[in-house]
């Protein structure tokens, strides 16, 4: 009878443990599958932006129907401080952004008939940028800039994820990753009249986390990751674009066991800017979950404060 009763716990510790490395999966794929029109367009040199956005993510955990997992949510807030410049590197526009995130929420599920809830708060991952654009925008003074036609843009980028967040190597899920990740892409942005139309294609490499829970050692394969945006100006600064996203990859592995956690994740949103005085504007963005293969089928609702200046 103990026998039979210490292998019920050691289960139900495992499917525990299971749960929360979804959560934690969930958290990481939401931090590296970003969605953002006009990532590659046209600024003159010695632009600076300073950016305030709040974002409220919810929905389901998709999870493996062979485990005793069920009604398995999360709900995420998240409030982000980002800063952008514009300069020229060979004559050519280039960029540099930085964005420091801090995230509260929690995720919730039932393991066998017990309902279990993991919740946490704290700074995220700080987020780097750099671009720069080979075709069709070189480094122009603002007076320049405004005569300059619009022409089809080709620009290559580089995202960093830096080990920035919150991290306790005894808790199994947390805020920070304890990892490195870089996203290498490649962008065309084709304008068309008030339409423009911009594709995006790249990956996601990550670096270990040599200090998981208990001190085991994780790792993560490379994460395709493809962006399509349509967008129309309605008038000056004010535009509205149509966004698809595609993920492919990821799968995890804790001390050389391979998960079955494969992303194979499809995304639709859409993102309204509109502009206010003096070089201000406000930014609302949605994004749902199409089609999933394990992560979350989630929904994100945000709104953003944007400030420009010269």
């Amino acid at each position: 009878m103990r026998e039979a009763y210490s292998g019920l716990r050691d289960k139900f510790r495992e499917h525990v443990l299971r749960l929360a490395l979804i959560a934690s999966l969930v958290a990481a794929a939401a931090s590296a599958q970003d969605m953002e029109p006009r990532a590659y367009s046209r600024a003159p040199v010695g632009t600076q932006t300073i950016v305030l956005t709040y974002g409220f993510q919810h929905g389901d955990i998709l999870t493996d129907s062979a485990l005793p997992l069920t009604d398995v949510s999360v709900k995420l807030n998240s409030g982000v401080v980002g800063y952008a410049r514009t300069f020229g590197i060979f004559k050519k526009q280039a960029n540099f952004a930085v964005a420091v995130p801090y995230f509260h929420g929690w995720v919730k599920g039932t393991v066998f008939e017990e309902q279990l809830e993991v919740k946490r708060s704290g700074l995220g991952d700080m987020r780097l940028r750099f671009s720069t654009m080979l075709r069709g925008a070189p480094a122009l003074s603002p007076k320049e800039f405004a005569v300059q036609k619009q022409k089809t843009l080709v620009g290559i980028s580089l995202s960093i994820i830096a080990p920035t967040g919150q991290y306790d190597p005894r808790r199994l899920v947390n805020i920070g990753s304890n990892r490195w990740g870089f996203k290498p892409e490649v962008g065309i942005s084709k304008p068309m009249g008030k339409w423009n139309l911009e594709l995006a294609g790249g990956a996601w490499f990550f670096t270990e986390n040599g200090n998981f829970f208990g001190g085991a050692r994780r790792g993560q394969e490379p994460l395709l990751s493809l962006q399509a945006h349509t967008s129309y100006t309605i008038k000056p600064r004010m535009w509205v674009a149509f966004s698809g996203t595609y993920f492919r990859g990821g799968r995890t592995k804790v001390n050389d066991v391979v998960n079955n956690d494969s992303l194979s994740n499809s995304r639709v949103g859409v993102t309204f800017a509109y502009p206010l005085k003096n070089g201000q504007s406000l930014k609302f963005a949605w994004m749902k979950g199409l089609t999933t293969r394990f992560g979350g089928d989630i929904s994100l609702y945000a709104v953003g404060w944007q400030y420009t200046w010269f």
